[in-house]
């Protein structure tokens, strides 16, 4: 078959006839960093991929693995693939001309500042409570000046309706009901998540627009 792969004008145009040419400027030259890529991470990446963002940076540094299926973007193939270069494979598919940045590692207070360095809006998108805490008090400290849009509370099957986005500080945003834990017994369901990502994928794209208010 011939190559039916869309030229860079073509998406772009596409694009700005979508969101307009002003608005679709400042996706494009933007840069996001997506801080762990599972139920969360996978989901936020692939909504800004499909929104144009120009730069996309993923860091995880773990693997796709059977129980991941259920809620995070990846596939059967992909399993065993660091989550890092499978996540990259999907992105090149939906947006061949993103720039894309991966770091398969691990962050931590020490190297944080260092990896986070050249990125406009951070969203913190990992599991563990500790780790939410770190990255948003170390973006706060070392760039008080960048975006960080966080998550808590999407687990359960309670109404979606309780996930919402609220503006903590100038800089820092929270997405989620703010209550559910999976270590209280509230499963995790792929719905419920994706909505959560949603959340955050948006108010990355509304700080882009410079719609600040939650």
């Amino acid at each position: 078959m011939p190559d039916s792969k869309p030229t860079k004008e073509q998406m772009q145009k596409a694009l700005e006839e979508r969101h307009g040419a002003e608005l679709q400027r400042r996706f494009s030259s933007a840069s996001v960093a997506v801080c762990g890529l599972g139920g969360l991470g996978s989901n936020i990446a692939i909504a800004l991929a499909r929104a144009g963002v120009g730069k996309l940076h993923l860091i995880d540094f773990d693997k796709v693995d059977i129980t991941n299926l259920h809620r995070q973007q990846y596939t059967v193939k992909q399993l065993g693939m660091y989550k890092t270069d499978a996540l990259k494979e999907t992105l090149q598919d939906i947006a061949p001309y993103m720039e894309i940045i991966a770091h398969t590692v691990q962050i931590t207070e020490d190297n944080l500042k260092e990896i986070l360095r050249d990125d406009e809006i951070i969203c913190e998108a990992f599991d563990k409570p500790e780790n939410k805490a770190m990255l948003v008090n170390g973006v706060s400290e070392n760039y008080p000046e960048k975006y960080i849009v966080s998550a808590s509370g999407m687990a359960g099957i309670s109404s979606a309706n309780s996930i919402k986005t609220r503006r903590i500080t100038k800089h820092f945003y929270l997405c989620g009901d703010e209550t559910s834990d999976i270590s209280n017994g509230a499963g995790l369901f792929s719905s419920r998540v994706m909505i959560c990502a949603a959340h955050q994928a948006h108010a990355v794209l509304r700080i882009l627009a410079g719609e600040q208010e939650a």
